[in-house]
């Protein structure tokens, strides 16, 4: 372990020095100057081959008396926007007061500054390099003669697929709406459902070439400072060329990166994102990705739902034990057959180890190769269906199934009971809501199996030992990863009433362990008013 450690420290030392130096030579060393031509020449010049920049230079004033640029890329952009709001007020209404400019000595960059265009957000640059970020971001860059600094207004308009329903995390009672690709739109989505100042927004940009812009949500007077200090910290800590998706940032700000298991939570739910925000969390939104991150989290915020504050308590609670069996079963159930059946056969009811017996008649593969076989198929069969358009996806995976099994069991391949303990381990592992956390009991299911089919059920039980252990280390921005049920009690012992099982909402009465401990308290009874 001390070798691999080293080799991957070596290597990760050598690539933040090589990213360094790659940051170094992608950043715009031309310098910004007050000349106009010099200025169009420069911009031109870094977007030489791009057919898709709209530029245009005209003049301002009598007798072309000023001269200005503009500069955009096209169909980012609101060109109702750019027409009524930018154009026509430099081009006719500056033409008009342009001469009581010159009295009173106001040069014409502030007055378009100071209410000049029909526009509220507009700023200013001294970097060519800060006039290319926000071109490519969808903005509208001004120029204007005799100015070392050029006007960006925001006219950010590009086609996005709106506000849907999620497909990864349905619910029957529930909002509907789901997360888009746009950053802006799932910055109000949560507005919307917390109206509060106390509602932080960060912005920034990762990515030396993508320049992805990232917003970071949290609630000023609940998240734990140190906890956003180590993200603020983390994110800071690599350079890279892009971040595509929020997954890609997941992999470079995550605790422990030799671990199957997700150390933080993903939704495309606004109103998930906002009970988590008001629990003390931190929301990460990455534009162009429809998928929210959630941190810090622990194992049982992966079996929480946005539906089970909604309905009824004793319902819920059945629910999520249900959830919490579908786990253990979809990681042990094909281990614990396999070392039953091979080393401890005494163990099962005779009636039904005779029927196990009679029903492998004739199958040449001992057990693990027909679990391996079986497994394996099933893993072929998801993963073709989520590839494929929805309507054949889901045909394929419910027919393909049936049609491979049955073909298997006629074949005498497999046995008919290996086909019902697959296909019970692959429903269980679909009960469970994340996927992130589905995929990891999936891989870990194969180490289970492993043991099992060479220790037996010392090896099934020595799995669920090294589980436990793996899960009992793994932490979420110094969160334990199994809070509440593996932690000291006078901390965590208000989270076990939303746990395993949701008691009923008047008795959640404190936030879990997310938030600072000065705001823990966030339900109270209001006082009846006695009567005279």
């Amino acid at each position: 372990m001390s070798i691999i450690k080293r080799l991957f420290g070596e290597s990760i030392q050598k690539m933040k020095k090589e990213d360094t130096s790659h940051d170094e030579e992608n950043k715009i060393t031309l310098p910004f100057s007050s000349s106009l031509d010099k200025n169009i020449h420069q911009i031109e010049q870094l977007f030489k081959e791009c057919d898709d920049l709209i530029k245009r230079k005209f003049p301002i004033g009598e007798n072309k008396s000023v001269w200005a640029y503009i500069a955009y890329i096209d169909s980012m952009v609101d060109r109702q926007v750019i027409e009524q709001s930018i154009l026509e007020p430099l081009i006719i209404g500056v033409r008009q007061v342009l001469p009581k400019l010159e009295e009173v000595q106001k040069s014409l960059m502030d007055f378009i500054k100071d209410g000049g265009m029909a526009t509220a957000e507009i700023s200013t640059v001294q970097t060519l390099e800060d006039v290319c970020t926000a071109i490519l971001s969808g903005d509208t860059a001004i120029l204007l003669e005799d100015n070392a600094e050029a006007l960006i207004i925001s006219t950010r308009g590009w086609p996005n697929r709106g506000v849907q329903e999620p497909d990864a995390e349905g619910v029957v009672r529930g909002s509907k709406e789901g997360f888009s690709e746009s950053l802006r739109v799932n910055t109000v989505l949560i507005r919307r459902r917390i109206r509060d100042t106390k509602l932080k927004v960060k912005q920034m940009r990762v990515g030396t070439r993508s320049k992805t812009d990232i917003a970071i949500l949290y609630l000023d007077d609940v998240v734990r400072p140190d906890i956003l200090q180590e993200l603020m910290q983390r994110m800071q800590d690599f350079r890279v060329d892009g971040i595509l998706d929020s997954g890609q940032l997941e992999q470079w700000i995550e605790d422990d990166w030799k671990s199957p298991f997700p150390q933080m939570q993903v939704t495309q739910r606004p109103d998930k994102t906002a009970s988590a925000i008001l629990e003390g969390r931190i929301a990460i939104i990455v534009d162009n990705s429809p998928f929210v991150l959630l941190v810090p989290t622990t194992l049982n915020c992966f079996f929480q739902s946005s539906e089970d504050f909604y309905e009824r308590w004793q319902i819920m609670s059945f629910v999520r034990i249900i959830r919490y069996g579908a786990a253990f079963l979809a990681t042990v159930l094909p281990g614990l057959y396999i070392a039953l059946t091979l080393y401890h056969p005494a163990m099962i009811p005779t009636n039904l180890m005779l029927s196990i017996a009679i029903s492998r008649k004739g199958v040449p593969f001992p057990v693990i190769v027909e679990i391996l076989i079986m497994e394996i198929a099933f893993e072929l069969l998801r993963e073709a269906g989520i590839r494929l358009p929805e309507p054949i996806g889901s045909t394929i995976g419910i027919v393909g199934g049936i049609i491979i099994g049955q073909a298997a069991v006629e074949a005498n391949i497999v046995s008919p009971i290996i086909v019902i303990i697959v296909s019970l381990t692959a429903i269980s592992s679909f009960s469970i809501p994340s996927n992130s956390l589905a995929v990891a009991f999936r891989l870990t299911k194969y180490l289970v199996i492993l043991l099992s089919s060479i220790f037996g059920l010392y090896g099934f039980l020595l799995g669920i030992l090294i589980l436990l252990t793996h899960l009992s280390t793994l932490k979420s921005f110094n969160i334990p990863y199994l809070a509440p049920y593996a932690a000291l009690p006078p901390l965590y012992q208000d989270d076990i009433k939303d746990s395993l099982l949701r008691l009923p909402s008047f008795l959640l009465t404190k936030r879990p362990i997310f938030a600072r401990p000065d705001q823990r308290i966030r339900t109270r009874k209001a006082e009846s008013k006695k009567k005279k």
